[in-house]
């Protein structure tokens, strides 16, 4: 009996533990045999937005392509998970395709206001670079994918990478990073665009802590468009034609500057679409997808 009951409690006490470890929400959309590497911690602390969770292909040959995942929430809301529900023909392909999805949590607005959400990002893309070997990425073949704010911040991550402004790295995180496309949904390019860029309480307003038309300073330093250059990464676009959060003039901008600047880009409106959706998961949209990054990974 006494050899007994200390099993027994030791049981008790892995079943509560279990029971308390949140399961994964989106693994049910992945292929079957996707090995997980869940909540991983990329910075020396425990706050529960400096989390990654890396999926990998069931049989990889050799070293596998990878794409970040960078959900969207006006910069206040989601998780690493978000977006993956309206996506999911999208999350399977680049699973079946052979390639690795890591997929980011950051501090929101509400938290920290901008470059706070950069500093994670390129901290979170720190470890997964400085830890390539132990998950098997290839770092030759590297690509951004955000959605709606996740999408502003996949294409300041791109536009800004070859600029190395100091304020969006953490003074103890690697910077050498190298990507071969960002592929934006309707992410926001111009804060000042933004019909709300007079109010220091819109989403856009509470990113840099003030209206963007009382701070076009700060405006400035969080819209993509001020980082295209000549040296930047290929862009596939892809904006719906009723986006009434994040206009479609968002994209064209963007899509205009990057052409100035001879980058690459790809430019998808989908008819009668909003600012979500399965419409950007339709076969279409994903062949879209899937064939620009197997074009940069080549």
């Amino acid at each position: 009996m006494r050899t007994v009951l200390p099993l027994l409690l030791l049981l008790h006490l892995s079943l509560s533990a279990a029971a308390q470890s949140p399961a994964n929400p989106v693994m049910h959309l992945f292929p079957e045999g996707t090995r997980l590497h869940g909540n991983i911690p990329y910075l020396d602390d425990t706050l529960s937005k400096h989390l990654l969770d890396i999926y990998l292909p069931a049989q990889p040959q050799g070293k596998v392509p990878l794409v970040i995942w960078v959900h969207g929430g006006g910069w206040l809301s989601n998780d690493k998970y978000a977006d993956m529900g309206y996506m999911k023909g999208t999350v399977a392909a680049i699973l079946q395709q052979g390639y690795a999805l890591a997929s980011i949590d950051y501090r929101f607005s509400t938290q920290a206001v901008f470059p706070a959400q950069m500093i994670d990002c390129n901290a979170a893309l720190a470890y997964l670079f400085d830890h390539a070997e132990r998950y098997g990425f290839d770092l030759d073949r590297v690509a951004l994918m955000g959605f709606s704010a996740g999408g502003h911040l996949a294409a300041m991550i791109g536009l800004a990478n070859n600029n190395q402004i100091d304020e969006f790295f953490h003074d103890e995180v690697s910077r050498k990073f190298a990507f071969k496309g960002v592929v934006n949904f309707y992410g926001p390019a111009d804060l000042i665009l933004f019909p709300g860029a007079d109010d220091a309480r819109s989403p856009e307003g509470m990113l840099i802590g003030a209206a963007p038309l009382d701070r076009p300073d700060l405006a400035k330093a969080a819209s993509p468009v001020t980082y295209v250059d000549a040296g930047d990464p290929p862009f596939l676009l892809i904006h719906g034609e009723l986006d009434n959060l994040v206009s479609p003039r968002h994209t064209r901008l963007l899509s205009s500057w990057l052409e100035v600047h001879g980058v690459h880009q790809e430019m998808i409106v989908v008819p009668g679409a909003h600012h979500f959706g399965p419409m950007f998961d339709a076969a279409e949209i994903r062949q879209r997808v899937m064939g620009f990054l197997e074009e940069r990974f080549k």
